[in-house]
């Protein structure tokens, strides 16, 4: 069933809007690779430094080299490869719910983007990927320089797609996010579940 919101753009976040959860197994795999440091201690640095690393203010390597210093381990290139590898993975998985509403929305002629806070090593995969086919146009704040929830991204991507606020309807699962982008003129959507989402977004059908 096809989505058609004429004149409109719809934006959507990747991580856990289009992308799924990472895994128990992936996290537990993340885990197995930095024993014997505790876990709690690995998702305190993970998280720490994730800004610097979505911003591009910090490369991969040095992310984790970070964490290692917070870990108080050495690790080889190869383990530092491991670790980054199966991270990336872990966010590879889409939300086939998620997806069914973007064939729907690419049927009806919806225009699509995306705005992620992500490093540039997500970039390639969003772009050239499969899910590259449903976006006129993808921005990182790795790219940007810039991260959610500053309203400067926003603006970047106003600029850059030709619309203005009015014209943007924004999902993302953050509420912060969200509200920004509604401070800015756009209509806002906090992500929780695929259904809810299609709900909301056929109700812009009728507006």
């Amino acid at each position: 069933m096809s989505i058609t919101i004429p004149g409109r753009v719809v934006v959507f976040d990747y991580g856990e809007v289009i992308s799924s959860i990472p895994s128990r197994h992936a996290r537990a795999e993340l885990e197995r690779l930095v024993a014997p440091a505790p876990p709690e201690a690995l998702w305190a640095s993970y998280w720490h430094h994730r800004p610097a690393l979505d911003q591009a203010t910090m490369t991969v390597e040095d992310y984790w080299r970070a964490i290692g210093r917070d870990l108080t381990a050495d690790w080889t290139d190869a383990r530092l490869h491991a670790l980054w590898s199966t991270d990336f993975r872990s966010w590879l998985e889409v939300n086939q719910d998620v997806l069914d509403v973007l064939v729907d929305l690419r049927r009806g002629g919806t225009r699509m983007a995306m705005l992620s806070n992500a490093g540039p090593d997500f970039s390639s995969y969003y772009r050239n990927g499969m899910l590259g086919q449903y976006f006129e146009q993808v921005f990182t704040s790795g790219e940007l320089g810039v991260l959610k929830p500053d309203p400067a991204i926003f603006t970047a991507v106003l600029d850059a797609l030709g619309v203005g606020p009015a014209d943007v309807v924004f999902v993302d699962d953050r509420a912060v996010n969200v509200q920004t982008a509604e401070d800015l003129g756009m209509t806002g959507h906090v992500f929780s579940t695929a259904e809810r989402l299609r709900q909301f977004l056929g109700g812009l059908v009728t507006r």
